[in-house]
């Protein structure tokens, strides 16, 4: 990348010395499928990511979606397998805006938990790309993912001609290679997570899935899906099909109705799910593996799911599908209303989604992770933060206990929209970075992203700082400085300085990835992550030298991490070194 360094030299970040990385693309030289690695596998695989101008380029110029889901049946076609391959995996398609990869994780590990061999497919990766692709949970070895990819890859090759790309794009090609793991190690089933919206999602080249769900619906990909919830409902009831049962958590009444509309015209029957509550009647309440109250409608989804694939495949004597009752408002019938076996409770209290209300206690320091990264999701995540916070155990030191933000926001999304929900919170300090996790990726494969420069994603942090300046200033009082009011059960919010309203951005920073930014939050108190000595530079800016010292005497540090999937991968590549390995 020409000329970043000049550029980068002039942003006020807190660690002034980041320039020294580079953003370097890996070769481009195929290797030997006998003697590739895994990293070899996935730095080629990479080659595959559009680059940051010739994507914007594309954003410009984008053809008929119909056309591009055409083109990933012809790429399926080249690598071996025809559309009517797929009905053997026996798939459950899942869509949704937020809690989609949830409900698919609790889907899955219902139906493990039945002796089934399970595949899954999912987006993004956090830390490894081979987390995309799960066998009974657990994703594919290197040494599997090597080898399938290096088939598909030749494979691709020797099929390519003048009319034609010879290799899919990244998700494209990954997608392929999850169709091919799955039939080649012979799952019962597959469950497969939408990428983005569904009507257009390569995934949708599925032709006949066991059963469909929806999960909740918001606002997000507005370029590519459209800007209200309900042109974003149509595309996701694109995954519909005919006399395929499907089913959806309650949505506000605009985007249920043409979720209702897009079932009656491609004639697919479809349920209103009940409550979780609705289920756990007559019962014990049912125990769920993920944190959060939303995850309660994410796991009364994955119970319909898996109770209908079993219907379906005609297994452990589950019956045939029938409705509870019409729905009374929404034109829909209501789902079955059932008693939940000893093997979904034993699923839903199993299931495991790092990165979604995961907790992660390290001495003084609690790490609160969730990759929530739309409004709705992210009023989810500040009720389980603040929640988490009322049912703390109170720490036994005198020093203070600080709050932490770490944030950041990709794509077309609102960050000015997200900070503002976040703001309740009352963090002492907000810290934002880039999705980097260290100031050069080349080392590190699976953190390689080549849609963006270096440039930008480091004006969109300060942009943020800007945001949340703002928001601070404008919620900013005498009062606020001077004596804040700890929230009910909740920790005294620590003060930075006694500073005037007008000085009250002093609480931010900016850090050039995220490995100086765990540093500067943990100042070594974390036992798990524990670098090497600071580089130079790390603690010239005041706030950072200030509050290096405030969080070094903390009786207690917690820190939230949200805003981006990827952002919570990088953070958990560093605090749990075990997934990388």
């Amino acid at each position: 990348m020409r000329g970043t360094k000049s550029v980068a030299a002039s942003l006020p970040v807190a660690d002034k010395f980041w320039w020294e990385g580079t953003m370097e693309g890996p070769s481009r030289q195929p290797s030997s499928a006998k003697t590739a690695s895994f990293q070899d596998a996935v730095r080629m695989l990479n080659t595959l990511q559009t680059n940051a101008g010739y994507l914007e380029q594309v954003k410009r110029q984008r053809g008929d979606p119909q056309t591009q889901l055409e083109a990933m049946e012809l790429y399926l076609a080249r690598s071996g397998l025809q559309v009517e391959d797929l009905d053997r995996l026996n798939i459950i398609h899942v869509t949704g805006t937020k809690g989609k990869g949830s409900t698919c994780a609790f889907t899955e590990c219902i139906l493990r938990s039945y002796g089934l061999k399970t595949g899954f497919f999912s987006s993004p990766h956090l830390v490894q790309v081979r987390e995309r692709i799960r066998i009974n949970g657990q994703p594919i070895s290197p040494e599997l993912f090597t080898k399938y990819f290096w088939r598909l890859y030749h494979r691709l090759e020797e099929t390519k001609d003048g009319s034609c790309v010879s290799m899919p794009p990244y998700f494209r090609f990954l997608t392929l290679m999850a169709f091919h793991v799955f039939l080649q190690e012979k799952v019962d089933l597959a469950v497969v997570e939408v990428g983005i919206g569904g009507a257009y999602d390569c995934t949708n080249i599925i032709r006949k899935p066991v059963v469909c769900g929806v999960s909740s619906l918001g606002i997000d990909h507005t370029s590519l899906l459209g800007d209200t919830v309900e042109k974003i409902a149509w595309q996701k009831g694109g995954i519909f099909k005919r006399g395929v049962p499907a089913f959806t958590v309650l949505q506000p009444e605009g985007p249920l109705a043409v979720l209702r509309d897009r079932a009656q015209q491609i004639s697919c029957p479809l349920y209103l799910c009940p409550t979780l509550e609705a289920l756990e009647e007559g019962g014990p309440p049912l125990a769920l593996g993920l944190e959060g109250e939303h995850q309660r409608s994410n796991a009364a989804l994955a119970l319909q799911l898996a109770h209908c694939w079993l219907q379906r495949q005609d297994r452990h004597g589950a019956g045939e599908l029938k409705a509870s009752r019409p729905g009374l408002l929404w034109q829909l019938p209501l789902a079955p209303v059932f008693q939940p076996t000893s093997h979904m409770r034993l699923g839903l209290r199993n299931t495991e989604w790092p990165g979604r209300t995961q907790v992660l206690r390290r001495g003084p320091l609690t790490w609160y992770l969730d990759g929530a990264h739309t409004p709705s999701s992210v009023q989810a995540c500040v009720r389980w933060f603040r929640q988490a916070l009322q049912g703390r155990e109170r720490p036994s030191g005198s020093g203070p206990e600080v709050r932490v933000l770490l944030f950041n926001a990709t794509g077309d999304r609102d960050p000015a929209a997200l900070l503002k929900l976040l703001q309740p919170c009352q963090f002492d300090y907000a810290v934002f970075c880039p999705n980097l996790t260290e100031v050069s990726s080349t080392g590190n494969a699976d953190q390689q992203n080549f849609t963006v420069t270096l440039d930008q994603v480091l004006l969109r942090c300060l942009e943020h700082q800007q945001h949340w300046n703002h928001l601070d200033k404008e919620q900013a009082s005498p009062d606020l400085w001077s004596a804040p009011s700890p929230e009910p059960g909740g920790p005294t919010s620590l003060l930075l300085a006694p500073h005037p309203p007008h000085t009250c951005s002093t609480s931010s920073l900016v850090f050039s990835c995220i490995s100086h930014a765990l540093q500067w939050i943990s100042q070594g108190r974390d036992p798990v992550f524990q670098p090497p000595t600071p580089p130079k530079g790390l603690l010239t800016h005041p706030v950072a030298h200030s509050g290096a010292s405030v969080l070094h005497e903390a009786a207690a540090i917690h820190v939230l991490v949200t805003g981006s999937l990827h952002l919570v991968g990088g953070v958990l590549k560093l605090l749990e070194p075990a997934l990388s390995q």
